[in-house]
């Protein structure tokens, strides 16, 4: 009778079930491909002490051990903008579904049983979406194993998590949802005769989010000076538990400062708006904005994670390619000093910059992720407030001035909570790798004599010369950073035209009466 209850319902009620489960999907998929990776056999156990590196994969960051960890914290990363768009979508068609709830309320059911329900529908949508996924996965795995010419293998299809662990995945994923759902509704009472939630009384939003950005940032510039204290010593506490417990933890709480900060951002956008802006719609969203401060927070937070370490990854490019500009005049030096004209080997090498493609790739997958979350947050926005919509269309308000105003109601905190999650990405980037880079040099052999007799006896005819250090400053990509932003706004527009499209039918007259 719980599985009933909580798949019934109308047609909101299917599509909310059904993108719950597509969420639920995703995150499945990151989180198995994360445990494929862990799954890699270490090269240095007794069993493979001949192979120093995972030779069977074409790619680097498969071969070298040392770099998994940074691999399955960028898959589990990406789980962050899904679980966000989860949340989206579990409020999609809420006012439906609270009556539903309090139908069954007055068939007899407890309080307790109500709130069961609704976790239930989560649950079993997510249970639907992981288990999906682990076919999606295994079929993947067969049909992705495709060796090329040497062998090697461009993903990790050549190894399985254990089945415990996968089963672990499947039936947890659903577990924590269910019971981040039966949280979400603590203070929500269904009653016979509707759904209340109680909500305490709470002033203008406080900047206090900013202590967490700073302990964030501040965490990867303390990472950074504890690895030159550390860096000689060997500790293995430290080179294996330090980095992840001040990365990921600086990284979470940069993140949730932002998003929590928008809060603060909508009410002094709403504030700004309503002191100057003088037309029908900026007037109307900066009422609902300071009605609402959270409301970006919610709608929002996803894309603004994304944004934080897409920035970063920037920093993180920026310097990469300033390292390896740096390597190569350092190898030009070498060169010229042994009559070489082109420049190979060690100022040559791109690896770090190829992997930052595939950062670039992660970055871009969860931006659509969370564009498609604040998509589903417009719509149910939107679709929420339709009594509201048709009152005001009655009274004579165009619906092009309701579309202006939940344009402005989107756009006056995003823009500039995406420039501070761009600013704390980039400090973040900054803070782990420094300011600057520097290349050693060292002496270099060169002979100055005719070119026959280097030839016949180098040794003899040549003298050492100082190849000097090189340190160069690392840029701050602004012309990246715009394209970035812009390309960000520019998603969110079109997030937010799609979801217009269901201004139309909500400000219908019938709705006075049917909302």
């Amino acid at each position: 009778m719980l599985l009933r209850l909580a798949l019934a319902g109308t047609r909101t009620d299917t599509l909310r079930v059904v993108l719950t489960a597509l969420s639920a999907l995703l995150a499945a998929l990151a989180v198995f491909s994360a445990l494929n990776v862990l799954a890699i056999p270490d090269p240095g156990a007794p069993q493979d002490a001949g192979a120093p590196l995972n030779d069977q994969y074409a790619n680097a960051l498969l071969r070298e051990p040392g770099l998994h960890i940074g691999v399955v914290t960028a898959l589990l990363l990406l789980t962050v903008p899904v679980l966000v768009l989860a949340g989206q979508c579990a409020r999609l068609g809420a006012p439906a579904r609270d009556r539903r709830l309090a139908a069954i309320r007055l068939a007899g059911a407890t309080p307790r049983q109500a709130t069961a329900v609704a976790a239930a529908e989560t649950g079993v949508a997510s249970l639907m979406g992981t288990c999906a996924g682990l076919v999606v996965y295994l079929v993947g795995h067969e049909a992705l194993h495709r060796p090329d010419a040497q062998g090697r293998l461009r993903l990790p299809t050549d190894v399985l998590p254990p089945v415990p662990v996968l089963a672990v995945a499947v039936l947890g994923l659903p577990l924590l949802a269910a019971l981040a759902a039966a949280v979400m509704l603590r203070r929500m009472t269904v009653d016979p005769l509707g759904v209340t939630r109680r909500t305490r009384p709470e002033g203008a939003p406080k900047p206090w989010p900013a202590v967490l950005i700073v302990l964030g940032v501040g965490a990867f510039f303390a990472f950074e000076m504890l690895r030159e204290g550390y860096e000689g010593s060997g500790d293995p506490a430290f080179l294996s538990v330090l980095p992840f417990v001040l990365l990921f933890g600086g990284g979470l709480l940069a993140a949730l400062g932002v998003v929590l900060g928008t809060g603060w951002v909508s009410h002094t956008a709403g504030r700004v708006l309503h002191r100057l802006a003088r037309r029908p719609a900026p007037l109307l969203a900066a009422r609902r904005l300071l009605a609402d401060p959270w409301h970006g927070s919610r709608t929002q937070a996803a894309l603004l994670v994304a944004v934080v370490f897409g920035s970063g990854a920037l920093a993180v490019r920026a310097h990469f390619a300033t390292m390896l500009e740096a390597r190569q005049e350092v190898q030009r030096f070498y060169d010229e000093a042994a009559g070489r004209e082109t420049t190979s080997g060690y100022g040559s090498d791109s690896f770090y910059l190829e992997t930052m493609d595939l950062v670039d790739v992660a970055v871009t997958v969860a931006l659509v992720i969370a564009v498609g979350g604040m998509l589903v947050a417009v719509a149910e926005a939107v679709v929420a407030r339709r009594r509201t919509h048709a009152a005001l269309t009655a009274s004579g308000v165009p619906r092009a001035v309701l579309g202006r105003a939940v344009l402005w109601q989107t756009f006056a905190p995003l823009v500039p909570a995406v420039l501070l999650a761009m600013t704390v990405g980039t400090l973040m980037g900054r803070g782990y790798f420094g300011p600057e880079v520097k290349e050693f040099g060292g002496q270099a052999q060169t002979c100055d004599a005719d070119p026959a007799l280097c030839a016949e006896n180098f040794e003899k005819y040549s003298r050492l010369v100082e190849v000097p250090d090189v340190v160069r400053a690392v840029p701050v990509p602004f012309g990246d950073l715009a394209l970035q932003g812009l390309g960000v706004l520019a998603l969110a527009l079109a997030a937010t035209g799609v979801g217009l499209l269901l201004l139309r039918p909500a400000t219908s007259v019938e709705e006075l009466r049917t909302g």
